[in-house]
Formats: C-alpha cells, structure tokens, sequence
C-alpha cells in the first residue's frame, strides 16, 4: 500500500493581502449606507400609503396567506415567520411590534390588524406572539384592494425569490388618518392621527378643485383626531404643521368635575392624552403628593374597566377649589402633554417635510394612478375576453363547418391553421375553441355569449371612458372615497379649543377662603357652617327648623372639636361642613350632615355639644349628670384626632359641653327633682384636660342633672321646664310646661341644692325636659317641627301647663356674642 505524504505549507501561503483605504472616506461610505438603509428601509413612511416597508409587508403577507376578516384568527408568530423568512429579515421583535401597533385601538385612529389576546394597553407590554391571534381588519382591505390588478409595481424581495409591493393600493389616506412615528439617522418623523371623514373630505374637494387652498382644506380638517380623544388646547400649532410640515400643540385629559360623595367632589377622567396611558398618571400624582408638591387631594382610584374604558376617580380634600386643582394636574403630570409634529415621509424616493395641501395631493395622485391602472387592467382583460367570446359566437354559427375541418385535420396543429384561415380568426380565438369541450357549443350558450358580448363592450365602453376623460377618472375616485367614509368613517372623539377653558390666576385660588364662619350643631344631630359670622337674629320664621344645640365661632379652614356624653372631645375639619344659604333667617339646617358622618362614635355614645379648638379662644364648661361642673382649659393636643375632656367617674355621663365666653356668666343646673342652681362662672377653676372636675350641685338620693349650660345674666332669659311622670315610656308623654323669668332665680353658692323650679301636679314626679337661655323660647318635635308653648309667664315655683304636642328639644334666640346655652333635651332616664 503506497504511503501518502504532505508537503508542509510555506509562509508565502500565509502571506496576507492587504489594501490601503482612506479611514474617513471608508467612514463616510458606510454610514451613509447605514443611513439610507434606515431611513429608506425602516423608519419612514411612504407618503403614499402612509406604511412603513414593515407594516406593508405585514399586511401583504397576511393577505397571500387569506387572513381575511370572515376567516379565522391565526397565530401572530404564524404571520410573523411568513413575513419574516419571505419579505422582511430584520428579526421577529421588529414585525410583532408593527403588528401589534397596528391592532392598539389606542395607537391607529383606525387599526387594520383585528387582535384577540392580550395587545398591551397604554401601560402594559402585549403578550409574546405564541400567545395572541390575528387576522386582516376590514380597514385593511381597503388597504390591499385591487393589488392584483397590477395598480401598484412590485420588487424582488431581499433574495430575489419572492416578490413584494413598493407600495398598497390604499383605498384611504392612511398617512393622515392613522400618523406615523419613526426616528432615523438624522431626521425624524412624528405624525398625529386624524378622522377618517374629515381627511376624506378634504381629499374629495382636493380632488375636485385642484387649486384649493390651505384654508379651504382646513375648513374640513380643522385639527388631529386622536384615539385617545382628549382636548386640543391652541390651534395656532397646528395652523404652522398643517402649512409648513412642523407644529406643536398641547394635548389635555377630558375631566369632569362631580360630587363623588355625600361630602366631597372629584375630577373624574375618562380620556387622557395620546400615548399617555393611566398608570403613568396614577403614578405621577402619587409621587407629587407624596413630595408634598401638589396639594388638595385625597385619594385616588382608578375605576377603569372594559365595559366603562377609562374612569380615574381623584377626590378633592373640602376647601380645595376643585377647577384650581386641576389646573395644577394639567400643569404638573401627563394630563397635559405637547406634542410635535413632524411631517416627513418618503415622496419619490426621497425624504420631504409635507404640509397638510401637499399630504394630501400625493395621496390624491396616487390614488389617481392605482385608479387608472386598474381601469387600464380590466379594461385589458375584458377586452381579451371579448377576442374570445367573438371566436366562440363565429364557431357556434359554422359549427358544422367547424366540426368538419377538425375531423379533417391530422392533428391540433393543422386544426388550428385551417381554422385561422376558414373562419379568419386568430391564433388565440382557433387555441380556444379546440380547448373549449363540446356541451359548451349548444344554442343556450350562443344566447349566455350575446349577453356577456355584450356586457364586455358595456364595460370596455365605461373603462374607455374614464381613462379617456379626466374628470370621469377624478369621479370614480372621489366616489370610491366617499363609499370608504361612509364604511369605516367614526365620530370625533378629539375636542378642539383655541384656548384653555381654566385661567390660573390670582383670582381663581388654590384653597377656599379662610372666612370667619359659625358653625352650627342642632338638637337632631346635624352639623353645618354659614357663610359668614354675622349675627343670627333669631327672630323670624322657624318653620321646619329645629333648635341649635351649640354655636361656636371659627374659620371655614378652622377645626371644631364635638364634646361627647362619654367625656371624648373628637376634632372635626370646618371646611367638611355643608355651608348653609345666608339666606336662612335663622339658618335651616335642613342641608346640614348628620354628626355621624364626621366622627365615630361608641355603642351608646351621643354628641352633647361642640366647641372651639383655638387655644386662644373660649374654654369650654362642661357639666355631668352626677353635678359635677369642670372648666376646661383649651391647651388641646395638636397631633391628635380624638381625646378626653374630663375624667369622669363610673356611671357618669356628661349632659352638657358649652363654650364660656365671660367669666361672669352664669353656669346653670337643671335637675330632674325640678331644682335649679345659678352661679358665677369665676366660682370654678380652669382644670386641665384629665381632671375630673369639681362638684357643682348637689343632688338628693336618685336625682340627676338634666340640663347643664351658660347664661349671660345681663341678657332677657327664660327657663322652660316640662314635668310628667317617671314610670311612662320614654317619648310617649306630652307633659307639662312652664316658662319663666330667668332674672326670679337667685344665684347661689357652688355645690348648693338650689332652688325650686316648677311644682310637680297630680301624676308629675320627674322633668321631663330643661332650659334656659335668652328669649324668646322656641320648641321642636323630634322631627323638627316647632311646638307652641304656653305664652305666660308662670311663677318661679308653679306649676306647669298641658302641651298638645311631645317635645323633644328646646332653644332660644341666638346672637353674636357666641357662647350660648345648649338646647334642652329630654334627661338620660327619659331619652
């Protein structure tokens, strides 16, 4: 067996060519390569059909495979494989993210890819391809209409097997109607969407009259039409975009001012800017309330759902103007965003910045061109047929010639020269009637080919026309505009505004006013603030009006604490007060709040008063139903919502809380054995918050105090007691009045029995219900409504007169010193 051997390779075979080049020409020549691959290849759209070459070989693709919209949805990663190993190899995250653009009804004004699965949303990324389905949108159709009428040219694909369209037939000026964004090497394009009626309008009159100028075109397209909707604030932008291809305009969320509670208003959003989703704006708002940069709200939901598409929900804090907030929304998150336009797309090859007139004039030629071919196309082909159907009707008429010069003839070849020269018909029309079977050549199908003759030569005749007549050729296109208008056209959902509607200045503020006010607790529970703090005249009607338990003097952005029977004093926000009419004569607390929608209250816990938070302001005097009397002093906790007032002892409860105003006014016992106790306010020491108070009037065994509060002895008073019987159930006796004169009753020491106050009758052991204050006195039912009392005044120690009505609170007239009395209501055995 012969040995192979190897020669060793010598260094001249490893001797390397190398080619000198100048560096900066090498560099300028590939990036200038790399340049135009972009912006002709990838990033900018056709002015014509308004796609990019990824997008146009998406819907190319997805129209060979028969994605139609009566057929089945298929994989994305299906149609992303075909467009990427046939047309397009720059990988399949580029094509399924122009898909998936193209299917984002929140992208394109009018999508043309039909989605099913998870697209993404303004937020959110759509899931991977293997997961989401598609197929053609009806829009798309339109789009790839006529394609195989040679209307546009085609082009080697990049390995020259396939073939791809340089452009779509575009039955609508997709350009205009959807935009477009790209950003290449050196230049950038940025175009906002528009609707679908209005930019073919524009067209039709384009069309119509050829020298229409900017203006008259804006008569129908007066500004973009976003997906989003939204608002349009300023037009002057879009007037320069429209006249010089580049503009800018501010875009603003479409909100709505509503009560969102019984208590509190709110911004309702239900569309945002374009290409702003509300995660973005959810996120925002959080962090610039977080920094403390933007104030006045208080909480934030985002309601949104598929059914109801977009719902942010921002509530308002009370004594923020909700209009100044959202102004400050506009100013500070994407709420408000600008953007830019920038009209370059590719005309003849070349980038150009296009106004609104030259935007559309490209389409319009375009459109002009696919028209014309096609007419050219079927025109071409009819005409073909008719050559056929005319060698047909020659050999139905001569079929037994016919017959007998094929039996004649040695083969098709001979066939189809005798029959050229007998019946002078050419090669085609002699190859076809060979080709056509025998059933074919009945007297039926002579009379189916006079009908189709002669529809061909109708057709030829209507095709001829148009191609022969510009203005027949101009026709057909704008009515074929109209026909897609009237298919996919959709209402306005962008509203336009030459200006912004709210004007930040010095006289719309953030935060209300903060006014002096009077805030206002009735005897059946409700809370309300006036509009000032002028004085309540208490004269007038009182109709439908029950009696004020407290009054107190403060600030609509003041705080008021509310005094309960439990000894708690809970602090309530003034500006969360419902504010009264100041018409109201006294005020009607008919639009007041019941307390229990402001402060949480115990099992078995009642508001028994209100007073103020300032510690510069009144102390408040409480009294409790085992006599025990305690002045407070106001050195309340700042950093607390809730706390005590007084220490109280097991089984007490406190029966009144009234702000003291002057230190000689009186502080008044009532108790249910009917006596009264009068002293000066100075007889008691100012206590800190956990004393306990001291004793304030002394009670026999079993009797309790029914009514504590402040009288301005210098003032006209009354007292207004109601007697009846301990035994009875509660709010089922009528009972017994008496009204008298405050000035009857002499004062006495602290801790004293004090003196009578009404003589118990026959069946009377217990008062019901006490007061007193300054006059006149006025009674309500529990709903309310007033009660007549007895008009006399009675004796100091007398007896009481038969009401007709229950009582359930008594009040007297209210006036600017602040301070008064609490309004009787009936004693803890009774209630």
């Amino acid at each position: 067996m012969a040995r192979r051997t190897t020669t060793p390779p010598t260094d001249e075979d490893f001797e390397e060519r190398i080619v000198d080049i100048d560096v900066s020409a090498e560099m300028r020549t590939s990036f200038l390569e790399y340049a135009y691959s972009v912006i002709y290849q990838r990033a900018l759209p056709d002015a014509r059909d308004g796609l990019k070459p990824v997008q146009r070989r998406i819907l190319y693709s997805m129209s060979e495979m028969g994605l139609r919209p009566d057929r089945g949805h298929v994989k994305s990663s299906r149609v992303v494989g075909d467009v990427m190993g046939k047309l397009h190899p720059h990988g399949d995250t580029a094509i399924y993210d122009a898909l998936v653009r193209m299917a984002q009804p929140f992208s394109m004004r009018l999508p043309l890819i039909d989605g099913h699965g998870n697209f993404g949303s303004p937020d959110d990324l759509p899931a991977a391809m293997r997961y989401t389905e598609a197929r053609l949108a009806a829009a798309a159709m339109a789009m790839v209409q006529s394609i195989d009428e040679d209307t546009v040219d085609f082009k080697p694909n990049y390995d020259g097997q396939e073939t791809e369209p340089t452009v779509m037939p575009s039955a609508f000026p997709n350009l205009l109607v959807n935009g477009a964004t790209g950003i290449a090497v050196g230049m950038a394009t940025n175009m906002a969407p528009h609707n679908l009626v209005e930019v073919v309008a524009a067209a039709r009159h384009l069309i119509k009259k050829p020298d229409a100028t900017l203006d008259d075109l804006m008569r129908f397209i007066p500004g973009p039409d976003l997906p989003t909707g939204g608002t349009i604030i300023g037009l002057d932008g879009i007037r320069d975009a429209y006249a010089k291809g580049r503009g800018t305009f501010r875009m603003r969320a479409k909100c709505s001012v509503e009560q969102v509670s019984p208590r509190r208003k709110g911004i309702i959003v239900t569309e945002l800017p374009f290409n702003v989703g509300p995660e973005r704006v959810v996120t925002k708002i959080r962090e610039l309330v977080t920094a403390k940069k933007l104030q006045g709200i208080s909480d934030l939901k985002d309601l949104s759902d598929r059914h109801k598409g977009l719902n942010l929900v921002i509530e308002i804090k009370n004594g923020f103007i909700p209009e100044a907030v959202l102004e400050e929304l506009y100013r500070l998150t994407p709420m408000e965003e600008t953007f830019g336009i920038n009209n370059v797309a590719l005309v003849d090859g070349q980038p150009r910045t296009l106004g609104l007139r030259e935007l559309l004039q490209v389409y319009v030629d375009h459109r002009l061109d696919v028209v014309r071919r096609r007419s050219a196309y079927r025109r071409r082909k009819r005409e073909d047929r008719l050559h056929l159907v005319e060698g047909l009707i020659i050999a139905l008429l001569n079929i037994d010639e016919v017959i007998q010069v094929i039996r004649s003839s040695d083969d098709s070849s001979q066939a189809r020269e005798r029959l050229m020269e007998v019946f002078e018909l050419s090669e085609i029309q002699a190859a076809y009637i060979l080709d056509t079977p025998l059933r074919r050549l009945t007297r039926f199908d002579k009379l189916e080919l006079d009908g189709e003759k002669e529809t061909l030569e109708n057709e030829i005749a209507e095709l001829t026309a148009i191609l022969s007549s510009e203005d027949k050729l101009r026709k057909v296109v704008s009515d074929e505009l109209a026909q897609v208008s009237k298919t996919f056209g959709t209402p306005r959902r962008t509203v336009l505004l030459e200006s912004s509607g709210i004007t930040r200045n010095a006289s719309v503020p953030l935060e209300v006013a903060d006014d002096p006010c009077l805030v206002l607790f009735s005897s059946t529970g409700l809370l309300a603030r006036t509009t000032d703090a002028s004085p309540l005249a208490g004269e007038g009607d009182r109709s439908a009006h029950d009696v004020l338990v407290s009054v107190v003097n403060s600030t609509v952005r003041g705080e008021v604490g509310v005094v309960t029977n439990q000894g708690r004093m809970i602090r309530v926000q003034v500006v969360d007060l419902p504010t009264l009419p100041p018409s109201a004569n006294p005020p009607s607390l008919s639009g007041g709040h019941p307390v229990s929608e402001h402060v949480t209250l115990n099992p078995g816990e009642t508001v028994v008063g209100i007073g103020s938070l300032d510690p510069d302001g009144p102390g408040l005097a409480l009294g409790t139903a085992q006599g025990v009397v305690k002045r407070v002093v106001p050195d309340y906790p700042a950093n607390r919502d809730d706390f005590e007032v007084i220490g109280l002892k097991d089984g007490d409860t406190v029966v009144g809380a009234v702000e003291l105003t002057a230190e000689d006014h009186d502080l008044v016992f009532i108790t249910s054995e009917a006596q009264l106790l009068r002293y000066p306010a100075v007889n008691v020491r100012p206590q800190g918050r956990p004393a306990g108070g001291m004793a304030g009037v002394r009670l026999d065994g079993g009797a309790t105090v029914i009514w504590f509060g402040v009288v301005d002895p210098a003032r006209e008073s009354r007292v207004v007691t109601i007697a009846g019987s301990s035994t009875a159930l509660p709010g089922t006796q009528i009972g017994g009045a008496k009204i008298s004169d405050y000035a009857e009753y002499p004062a006495k020491g602290r801790a004293t029995g004090g003196v009578r106050v009404q003589r118990f009758l026959k069946g009377e052991d217990v008062l019901l219900l006490a007061w007193a204050g300054p006059a006149p006195a006025r009674a309500v039912s529990t709903v309310g409504k007033p009660v007549p009392l007895p008009e006399e005044l009675g004796r100091r120690d007398g007896s009481g007169v038969r009401l007709t009505h229950t009582v359930a609170a008594v009040g007297g007239a209210l006036g600017a010193s602040g301070g008064e009395p609490a309004a009787g209501k009936p004693a803890p055995s009774e209630q």
